[in-house]
């Protein structure tokens, strides 16, 4: 078997999904072979370096390789994932504070709201030319992708190419914490069933899994009593006016919504004014050299901790032919697996894993106060996807008059050139 991990420089991603490669027992034996590919020659040196310190320790006998160039790493990949970026933190800045600038009250600037298109189409220049040398270098190969804006970049792989690609995401795995901390019942027991679209999904199931008692308007009864963390007052107001359970983390929700900014505000996050600035600066540490340079134990958990991500699991599930569900991976809807939503919306469901691949399951509906938000949400990603496939401005102003923040035709036009300028190096499908 080989895995191709494109984006292996990044310190979180390329880190975590590195450690659950080469802590994996299922692959044990197995002949795998584990590419990693980063265009930093410097930065692909040091994590290839990390990987061969783990697998020193883990004494993981699986074959490690690197390529700065994708194209020499591609072809005989069975699994390719995908989490690229460029200089992401000044561009994330922009994507947030111009929009704002110009009074479209919007929450984080990354998956949803104005910010999110621009975030969509520099995703889009990356992920489409790996997408095409995947048609053309191993076309059999599965590509988990991990590159946000999610849904909206998947929407432009599965229409623009044909490679076999499906999004992975771990936020289902908190709304699964958060019911098990409001029932008070180890996850494990309970039978979780969730679907919509990344970011924005409910629970549709919620049952205890020994008796099959329905414990879903129980937890959406504690979710709407939730008054003491203002972390979560939108997914509060949504269990109690809605009637649903809805993934908990206010700024993702927020992000989809008119009315987000009113529980988020106009900080962000990542900014200096949500950080201390020190008085002297310290000298610069980070953990991933320390360890390389002997400084941190070789089974510090820094290094050695899971990714939370399911990329692993998945694979291994395919490889050993293990009938198995994962509660939630992103796909095109197109057998209507959530049925009142659109066929070519990319919808996030659980989905079946075993030796002939995945397949998404059908859930039903959602319900349609949920499924209201989210159709517009799905008819930009078609727009943002036929802009970058022809170029045309046009239809990228019509995508943003159509977010529910944006509450002028002039602003939104101002905004839009302002942006595409401020990017173009980033963005030379519309430079």
């Amino acid at each position: 078997m080989k895995i191709v991990l494109i984006g292996a420089g990044s310190g979180s991603f390329g880190r975590g999904q590195i450690a659950d490669i080469l802590q994996a027992e299922d692959f044990r034996g197995r002949n795998v072979m584990l590419t990693l590919v980063d265009t930093d020659p410097a930065v692909l040196d040091r994590m290839t370096r990390l990987a061969q310190c783990i697998k020193s320790h883990t004494g993981s006998d699986v074959t490690i390789e690197s390529a700065a160039d994708r194209r020499q790493a591609l072809p005989g990949a069975d699994f390719v994932l995908l989490a690229i970026s460029v200089r992401r933190y000044e561009l994330w800045e922009q994507d947030y504070r111009v929009p704002m600038s110009y009074g479209f009250q919007h929450v984080l600037g990354e998956c949803g709201g104005p910010g999110a298109m621009f975030h969509a189409l520099r995703s889009f220049e990356l992920v489409i030319p790996v997408c095409r040398d995947i048609q053309r270098l191993c076309p059999q190969a599965m590509l988990l992708n991990f590159t946000n804006p999610e849904a909206r970049v998947l929407h432009a792989m599965t229409h623009l190419t044909s490679v076999r690609a499906v999004g992975l995401c771990h936020g289902v795995f908190s709304a699964i914490d958060m019911l098990s901390q409001l029932l008070n019942r180890p996850a494990d027991e309970l039978d979780i069933v969730s679907a919509g679209m990344n970011h924005f999904y409910c629970i549709l199931k919620c049952a205890d899994r020994a008796t099959g008692q329905d414990l879903l308007p129980r937890a959406i009864e504690l979710a709407a009593a939730q008054t003491d963390n203002p972390r979560l007052q939108l997914f509060q107001r949504f269990a109690r006016i809605f009637d649903v359970f809805i993934f908990p983390s206010d700024d993702h929700i927020g992000e989809y919504l008119s009315f987000g900014s009113e529980f988020h505000g106009k900080r962000w996050p990542y900014g200096l004014e949500s950080r201390k600035i020190p008085r002297v600066d310290a000298p610069p540490q980070d953990y991933i050299d320390e360890y390389l340079a002997g400084d941190r134990p070789a089974d510090d958990p820094a290094v050695l901790a899971p990714s939370g991500e399911s990329a692993v699991p998945v694979i291994c599930d395919i490889a050993l032919g293990r009938r198995r569900v994962h509660p939630a991976v992103n796909v095109l809807n197109s057998d209507g697996y959530i049925a009142n939503l659109p066929r070519d919306a990319v919808v996030e469901v659980p989905g079946r894993v075993d030796g002939d691949g995945l397949r998404p399951l059908h859930i039903g509906e959602v319900p349609e106060t949920i499924a209201a938000y989210m159709r517009p949400q799905f008819t930009i990603h078609s727009l943002l996807t036929e802009a970058y496939r022809t170029g045309s401005r046009k239809l990228l102003l019509q995508a943003l008059l159509l977010d529910p923040v944006v509450d002028s035709i002039t602003r939104a036009e101002k905004m839009l050139d302002h942006m595409l300028s401020l990017q173009s190096d980033y963005l030379p499908t519309f430079a």
